[in-house]
C-alpha cells in the first residue's frame, strides 16, 4: 500500500514531483494517450514458444524431453522409468491405445480408471500416464481439461508420479491464450487444472516439502507435431 507523508512540506514536494514528471501528458484519456494495441487471447511475442516452454518446465524441477510422434511410446516407458515407478500406472480410459500397450509390455501394471479406481488403489499406485490439453510457454504450465485422454482429477493428483505428453501445437506464448483454449471445456463443466512443475509446499520456515498437493516428480514429454 503507498501513502502520502502527512508531513504537509513533504506532501507538497511530492505533488510537485508528480506535476513534474506528467507534463508531457497532454490527453487526460490514458486509453487514447497511450494506445495499447495487444488484444486479450492473441498471445504474446517471443522468438521461440515451445523452446521456452520447454526451459520454463526444466525451471521447476521437471524432466522434458522431446521426441518424434511414433516414438511417444517408447518414451512413456523410459519417462515412467525415469521417476521410479516400477510395478503400475494409471491411465484415462482415452489414453492412446499404443501408449498404454508399451507401458504394458514394458511389464508394468496397467490400470485403467474404468470403472473408477479407489482412492487406495490410487495410492497403491507409482504413476498415473495422460495427454494434455495446452501448455502455457510464459509460465512453463501444462493445463489439463480432464477429458478422456486425460482423466479425472484423483488419477492426477494422488499417485506420486506424472508422464504427461503434449504436442507441441497445443503450447501457446501466454495464460489469456490458453484460457480462450480450455473455454469449450469449461463450458461444458469440465474442470481445470494447471501444473507447474511436481507439487511442492513449504512452511513459514521455507522448509519444502514435495508431494503434498499431487505428484512429487513431473515428467514432460514433448510431441514435435509441427
Amino acid at each position: 500500500m503507498t501513502t502520502i507523508s502527512t508531513d504537509p512540506v513533504a506532501r507538497t514536494e511530492i505533488l510537485a514531483r508528480i506535476r513534474r514528471a506528467s507534463t508531457d501528458i497532454t490527453n487526460p484519456d490514458p486509453i487514447t494517450d497511450v494506445p495499447i494495441r495487444w488484444q486479450y487471447g492473441t498471445g504474446v511475442e517471443m522468438d521461440d514458444v515451445v523452446g521456452t516452454f520447454v526451459e520454463k518446465v526444466i525451471d521447476y524441477k521437471a524432466t522434458v524431453v522431446r521426441v518424434k510422434g511414433l516414438d511417444v511410446p517408447q518414451a512413456v516407458v523410459e519417462g515412467l522409468k525415469s521417476t521410479g515407478a516400477e510395478h503400475s500406472a494409471v491411465v484415462p480410459v482415452g489414453l492412446d491405445a499404443s501408449w498404454a500397450e508399451a507401458i504394458k509390455a514394458a511389464g508394468f501394471d496397467v490400470r485403467v480408471d474404468d470403472p473408477q479406481l479407489s482412492k487406495q488403489d490410487l495410492n497403491n499406485t507409482d504413476a498415473v500416464v495422460t495427454a494434455a490439453a495446452c501448455g502455457i510457454a510464459d509460465t512453463g504450465s501444462i493445463v489439463l481439461t480432464h477429458v478422456e485422454d486425460q482423466g479425472r482429477r484423483a488419477i492426477t493428483l494422488v499417485p506420486d508420479r506424472h508422464v504427461c505428453v503434449i504436442k507441441a501445437s497445443q503450447v501457446v506464448s501466454d495464460v489469456p491464450q490458453a484460457i480462450q483454449i480450455v473455454k469449450p471445456a469449461v463450458h461444458e463443466g469440465h474442470p481445470l487444472t494447471f501444473i507447474s512443475g511436481g507439487s511442492a509446499t513449504s512452511d513459514i520456515e521455507l522448509s519444502r516439502v514435495d508431494g503434498v498437493h499431487g505428484p512429487r516428480r513431473l515428467y514432460v514429454i514433448v510431441v514435435d507435431d509441427q
